[in-house]
């Protein structure tokens, strides 16, 4: 049985997700946040996360960016956001050049998690083999995330119990869903 978590972060909206990239046996980017704007005089920033790792952005992190990469030297949690430095941005001015910037990072593995990008354009089958749908969206809920299928319908992700990446998804549903 698959854990009944999904673990949040977006795909990359300038870099596919399910496949390679090209390049020596790079992997895929995930878009794991976005710089918002400069904080204060010394360089820090405002970042918000589009990830629950919030080790993503832990110092010596290394994010990738349209302009290369940018290592993170320090960061800590301010109103549900994050002020991070980056090394090299010493000053507002270098912190302004960053504004709006998408971070990405390479997908991390961890244990029995079911990615938001694993689960969206899977085709849902539950276990008596009926097609119920694609799955468009995840949706946050405290029970359970929900799978958002295509036609509508809401399939608790605690129901989800084999996933081949982007391909299927298998659910256990309780008679009558999906009818």
């Amino acid at each position: 049985m698959l854990r009944a978590h999904a673990v949040a972060s977006r795909p990359s909206l300038t870099s596919p997700t399910t496949e390679e990239r090209s390049g020596a046996g790079s992997a895929a980017e995930l878009e794991v946040g976005r710089i918002v704007k400069p904080h204060g005089l010394t360089g820090e920033v405002v970042v918000e996360l589009s990830t629950n790792v919030d080790g993503r952005v832990a110092p010596g992190v290394s994010l990738l960016t349209d302009r290369g990469p940018l290592s993170v030297e320090a960061a800590r949690p301010h109103q549900d956001r994050y002020l991070v430095r980056f090394a090299g941005v010493e000053d507002r001015a270098g912190a302004e050049d960053l504004r709006g910037l998408v971070l990405r990072a390479r997908p991390v593995h961890i244990e029995g998690a079911i990615w938001v990008h694993e689960l969206v354009g899977a085709e849902v089958v539950a276990e008596d083999g009926r097609t119920l749908g694609r799955v468009v969206g995840v949706e946050a809920n405290p029970a359970s995330d929900l799978l958002v299928l295509d036609d509508g319908m809401l399939v608790p992700l605690r129901f989800v119990t084999a996933l081949e990446p982007g391909r299927r998804a298998t659910v256990d549903v309780p008679e009558g869903l999906g009818e």
